[in-house]
């Protein structure tokens, strides 16, 4: 840790300021290193049936071609679990000898035969030797430590195996399937998936066993960042080994919902220095997903070294429980307000209706009225050019002060400052302003905020430690007592679509983790002057992944949300296809989430978090869920959807869809 940072309450990273990566034991797997000095390892998981020897084998290449350095494949039987073997010899053959992961669930007789054939075996807390049947048990201390016994019974003879054949495992627990005696004692929460972990790793610890990776995934980023760094303070406290840590949200999604899921998790745990290796998890193909992993990752080979940040002596937040800072409303900022998305138009000269599209609005001149979508954004900031035509209701613009002050409509349009602008200004809007504020800017501005009631701040950072950056403006903001609204705003040089998806969620999606933030922009500042169809193209980006930051931070809940799992060897359809034709159904319910699973292991378990669920429970049959609850069993696959719909129009959540013209 920097040795100028004192952190009181904080011990899950270094430094809050300074980027380095934790320090942790190196775990060897075949010829991979995870941890230690060494590079964060991208992994994934296969599709196919593991009894698809020969399909196995060929989607494991396109998964190693495309990057992947660790391959997960599911065993959730003797028989699956011996046929690792077949599959491992048939890569070797090929000339590829990337360490396989087995996937173990329910069967520690599998997971005792995998361990003697490949380079790592994951077990999950939840389900290896506890049980997750939703029943609310009463356990007596002595009754609590009976269970530990006989857990420690059934996990034993693996560790001894692992142990003898130099074979590395994962504990990976999953918020969904915490066993129900965690449940009964520590709840649905960040410490009780810590706890799960750590009576496993109590096991290992006593048996000198230590070539071993955790894992804290969730579907909801709030609670997956928490465990995380809850995770870390519990290994130093329990004077434990800084063993390496295995990133990954689970059942993200697929497209820009599930790299921007993906990156609000994995990239908030990245910037303090935290993981070791990285999955993806997307509902596409496997191949899909190293590159993404390691677009996240790449981004801090060249990070230290970067400007320096003022070290945080008092760090203000619990980092392992979410509460928004406090902030009066001024205009619908801030307050209990939801947070607001600003979309950078400011490089469009002359912007017609039509365009206003690509930011969610939609004119329709037969009717001469305005439709919004579920990413109608709330502000345009038009900069130097003002937009000339009436707009719609839900939609007001911010319009640089020089150009707001020759303006007549001074009801839709608020004026936006520079700090120097704000010291000398002589005309402001009655009730909404906005201050364009860098990080470095904070302190000299501190005088200028104190007492105002009628001030936005837009808060940027050049630092290429962008999010420490900016969250050390806000603990700066926090410690002087200033409560005006802050929107986080980010921009970034030309790059792909993926890449602003994967740093934007990075960049604001972990502000908003740690309840900082009430409001999100991406700026066009830094753009290249690109012709207009790109830059719309930009624009509509831009606005699309605020909203989709804002959703993946579990802030504000704009359209549906399905939490869906990537395919695997368990699955029991094809989730693409179903995810899809689900989606094509129900993606104007605003806010509903629900869960789409291959099979019946991460089902229940790991949809915990969805209004809804469409679970694989046989080879074309669904079971539906309300919640936790199961509504109907053996659906057959081709009704499944409409059965599905009436659960939710019965549930008095469904509305039609409006045909959009």
């Amino acid at each position: 840790m920097d040795s100028k940072e004192t952190i009181s309450n904080t011990k899950y990273c270094d430094s809050l300021t300074s980027y380095s990566r934790r320090k942790t034991i190196p775990v060897k797997i075949g010829d991979v290193v995870i941890g230690g000095e060494n590079p964060i390892v991208v992994q994934s998981m296969t599709t196919k049936d593991t009894m698809d020897t020969e399909g196995s084998i060929e989607e494991c290449i396109r998964m190693i071609d495309s990057g992947c350095e660790l391959i997960r494949i599911t065993a959730p039987s003797i028989k699956e679990a011996e046929n690792l073997r077949h599959i491992k010899e048939g890569l070797a053959q090929r000339g590829y000898h990337v360490p396989l992961v087995a996937d173990i669930h329910f069967t520690p007789n599998a997971a005792e035969i995998a361990a003697r054939i490949v380079e790592k075996v994951r077990i999950n807390p939840g389900n290896y030797a506890d049980k997750k049947k939703f029943e609310e048990i009463e356990y007596t201390d002595e009754s609590y430590q009976a269970e530990l016994e006989r857990i420690r019974e059934r996990f034993l003879p693996l560790v001894k195996i692992c142990k003898e054949h130099g074979t590395a495992m994962r504990i990976g627990t999953n918020h969904g399937s915490l066993s129900d005696r965690i449940m009964s004692r520590y709840g649905d929460t960040p410490l009780g998936m810590v706890e799960s972990a750590l009576e496993f790793l109590r096991i290992c610890d006593e048996e000198n066993y230590h070539d071993i990776v955790i894992s804290m995934k969730s579907s909801n980023t709030q609670v997956m960042v928490q465990a995380y760094r809850l995770l870390v303070q519990k290994l130093d406290e329990g004077g434990f080994k800084p063993y390496p840590l295995h990133l990954g949200v689970t059942e993200a999604g697929d497209g820009e919902d599930g790299r921007v899921k993906s990156a609000v998790g994995i990239g908030t745990l990245l910037e303090d220095g935290l993981g070791d290796t990285v999955r993806v998890s997307l509902t596409e193909d496997p191949e899909l997903e190293a590159p993404v992993a390691r677009a996240l990752i790449d981004r801090y080979a060249k990070r230290p070294g970067h400007d320096a940040i003022t070290p945080i002596d008092e760090y203000p937040l619990n980092p392992y429980e979410y509460e928004k800072r406090e902030s009066v409303e001024v205009f619908n900022f801030g307050g209990s307000n939801v947070p607001r998305v600003i979309t950078d138009i400011s490089r469009v000269e002359s912007i017609t209706e039509k365009e206003l599209k690509n930011v969610g609005h939609f004119y329709l001149p037969e009717l001469d009225k305005w439709k919004m979508n579920d990413v109608g954004c709330d502000f345009v900031y038009s900069g130097e050019n003002p937009i000339s035509f009436m707009l719609p209701n839900g939609l007001k613009e911010i319009v640089d002060v020089a150009k707001w002050q020759v303006l007549e409509d001074h009801h839709n349009k608020f004026p936006a400052f520079t700090l120097a602008e704000l010291e000398d200004a002589d005309e402001l809007h009655r009730t909404l302003n906005f201050l364009k504020l860098k990080d470095t800017e904070v302190e000299q501005a501190i005088p200028v905020l104190e007492g105002r009631a009628d001030l936005v701040i837009i808060l940027h950072s050049d630092n290429k430690h962008n999010m420490p950056a900016l969250r050390r403006a806000y603990i700066t903001l926090i410690n002087a007592g200033v409560q005006l609204p802050v929107v986080s705003e980010a921009g970034y040089k030309e790059q792909d679509a993926d890449q602003t998806m994967l740093y934007a969620a990075t960049d604001l999606g972990g502000l908003l983790i740690d309840g900082l933030g009430d409001g999100v922009m991406l700026g066009l500042e830094e753009k290249a002057s690109p012709d207009r169809a790109a830059l719309m193209d930009t624009i509509k980006l831009h606005n699309s992944v605020s909203f989709g930051v804002l959703q993946a931070a579990r802030t504000r809940m704009s359209k549906t949300e399905y939490i869906s799992c990537p395919s695997c060897g368990r699955t029991l359809f094809d989730l693409q296809e179903t995810t899809a034709m689900i989606r094509k159904r129900t993606d104007h319910l605003k806010g509903v989430k629900i869960g789409i699973m291959g099979c019946i292991v991460n089902g229940p378990g790991e949809m915990a978090d969805a209004d809804y669920g469409y679970v694989g429970s046989g080879k074309g049959k669904i079971t539906l869920y309300k919640g936790k609850e199961v509504v109907k069993r053996a659906v057959p696959s081709e009704h499944a959807v409409d059965e599905l719909i009436n659960i939710i129009r019965e549930d008095g959540q469904w509305i039609e869809p409006e045909a959009v013209e």
